[in-house]
């Protein structure tokens, strides 16, 4: 079983553009030939078929009950991503029997030699959820924007799974950026309280400038490299995507998927 790269979005707050990212940095996965599933878990607003125009028959809900396999709810995405369409299953994950926990794990195991890289979009905020997805991945991107609730609401979320449950590197995207030294200075905003208060280290991915396509996309429910590829944001995604294609798969069992969904539902059953 070949290892996984797992990349958890997440924010501290909403409105940063964190399933834009999501998508797009999917998509320029893909491009780069690799095989990407993009889980969203953003269970209160499922924006990644919203942002695409997508249609989900079924869900990771029905996988759970076990009437359907997890292949036969992947949806076909641009690029030839595949989509894991949000579900309140996830919620009870803390609550599987034995046989459905195996069950969850098997279907897992069937994607295994299907995906490079599963990215899971998270919710915003700190969750009991969004804490369980963030935790079991292996590599944490936090996007920020500048707002001072953003930079804010991010340290929140990079505090709570420092102080309570050791987790100590995170990746910062600064996202809607007006000029270069703006994402540097949010990102030196965050560096300087996390290094002050909290046993962490943070590495700047990079940003992405603000851009009016990225809202003509939203408008046309269609994702911003397939609507706009050439605009500057969907440049700056591109060159995020070199970046996250160059950082070490997990080594050992602990980079297959199912050791991932070992670890989302143990996250689980600990905050619940």
């Amino acid at each position: 079983m070949r290892p996984v790269q797992v990349i958890a979005v997440s924010g501290g707050k909403g409105g940063v553009g964190k399933s834009n990212i999501s998508v797009n940095l999917s998509i320029a996965l893909a491009e780069m030939r690799r095989r990407v599933v993009l889980f969203d878990a953003d269970l209160g607003l499922a924006n990644v078929d919203v942002l695409l125009g997508l249609k989900a028959t079924h869900t990771l809900a029905d996988v759970l009950a076990g009437t359907h396999s997890l292949m036969d709810v992947l949806v076909n995405g641009p690029s030839g991503i595949k989509i894991v369409p949000a579900s309140s299953g996830v919620q009870r994950m803390a609550e599987l029997s034995a046989p459905e926990h195996a069950g969850l794990i098997n279907a897992f195991n069937e994607l295994s030699d299907q995906v490079d890289v599963l990215v899971i979009d998270t919710a915003a905020g700190i969750s009991d959820t969004v804490v369980s997805f963030v935790r079991a991945a292996n590599e944490v991107i936090v996007v920020v924007c500048d707002e001072p609730s953003s930079i804010t609401d991010a340290y929140a979320l990079i505090k709570l799974l420092n102080k309570e449950y050791g987790m100590q590197r995170f990746r910062v995207i600064a996202n809607m950026t007006r000029n270069p030294q703006e994402g540097t200075s949010m990102f030196n905003k965050l560096n300087t309280v996390c290094e002050r208060f909290l046993d962490v280290t943070l590495q700047f991915v990079g940003q992405v400038p603000f851009d009016e396509e990225v809202r003509n996309a939203v408008r046309k429910q269609k994702a911003l490299l397939e609507f706009a590829p050439n605009s500057k944001a969907a440049i700056a995604i591109r060159g995020l995507a070199q970046v996250v294609d160059k950082w070490p798969l997990p080594s050992g069992p602990s980079g297959r998927l199912e050791f991932f969904v070992e670890r989302l539902l143990r996250a689980a059953n600990d905050r619940y």
